[in-house]
């Protein structure tokens, strides 16, 4: 699920070739199929990764849509899928699963179920998520899931949701990042399974990493690694420094902010721009920059720390 698109300081990439339904081949040992289910979260669609050859894994099988999954299963027809991989718990990422096991025995892999990384800790998410999913194997960072010629490192980066991890083919140092990093758009981070505490660490973990390409589930690749990161980086600090004006000002409701930190976003997404806001706000109370009084939340008044 993505969100805004008008820091111009992040180089976006938005051209993308395909055909919805039809195979692309990627690399060696990448493909993708892209689900016919665009909307401006979705961009032109969930893009599901096929991994190696023979057999081969699914990562993010994609919304339950029937037509998307016999295209992958075409795909890979005469192959064994025996890995499925997800990246998180949003409806257009992992329900597939179910269909695609219909087909075939594979067991699906990833952090936990919808919340997974929040429940723990006593916070109750909301139930926009895949609620039925539950992985065969719950996979945690650093491991590794191997298939016969490819393997996958398993990378934890919660912010989007508190179950997001990406996967890395290690044989083409190539990241397959999910909705974490994007080339066509930001992320929404929507409390309270989304965080934007995690979400900047997770963003400060790829920059240790030497990953040579990004290949989101929606849009198209991100060449330039770490130069994408850091300005996605920055791009969430002038977020911060928005809000830090817009209360100085006087302006402390989010709903009164958005407008004008998103004066190039359409009125419709307003509410879906607040989400993020909102992230970044409990953020700087967390940091102590920021104070509220009575039940925290969207709709509260937000004054500056004294």
């Amino acid at each position: 699920m993505a969100g805004d698109q008008v820091t111009s300081s992040i180089p976006y990439r938005r051209e993308l070739e395909f055909e919805y339904g039809k195979v692309a081949e990627l690399s060696a040992r990448i493909r993708r199929v892209i689900a016919h289910n665009p909307s401006p979260f979705t961009f032109h669609g969930t893009g599901t990764y096929i991994l190696g050859r023979g057999k081969v894994a699914v990562i993010d099988p994609g919304p339950a849509l029937d037509e998307h999954v016999q295209a992958i299963l075409e795909a890979t027809k005469g192959e064994e899928i025996t890995h499925m991989l997800v990246t998180h718990t949003h409806n257009d990422h992992s329900p597939a699963c179910r269909l695609l096991r219909q087909y075939c025995d594979a067991k699906v892999y990833g952090y936990g179920p919808h919340g997974a990384g929040k429940l723990e800790v006593g916070v109750v998410v909301e139930e926009g998520g895949d609620m039925e999913f539950a992985p065969d194997v719950e996979v945690r960072h650093g491991d590794v899931i191997e298939g016969d010629d490819w393997s996958a490192e398993c990378v934890y980066t919660p912010g989007h949701t508190s179950n997001h991890i990406c996967y890395c083919l290690e044989e083409e140092q190539t990241l397959f990042s999910g909705d974490h990093i994007m080339a066509w758009s930001t992320s929404i981070i929507s409390p309270p399974d989304g965080d934007m505490k995690s979400y900047m660490s997770s963003l400060e973990l790829l920059l240790d990493r030497e990953d040579a390409l990004y290949w989101p589930t929606h849009g198209p690749s991100v060449i330039e690694t770490k130069k994408h990161v850091r300005a996605f980086i920055e791009h969430r600090r002038e977020r911060e420094r928005q809000i830090i004006e817009c209360l100085g000002r006087g302006v402390r409701r989010i709903r009164e902010m958005v407008p004008g930190m998103y004066s190039d976003l359409p009125e419709f997404m307003y509410p879906f721009a607040g989400q993020s806001v909102f992230a970044s706000v409990v953020y700087l109370i967390e940091m102590g920059q920021v104070s509220y009084e009575g039940e925290l939340g969207i709709e509260a008044e937000f004054t500056l720390a004294k």
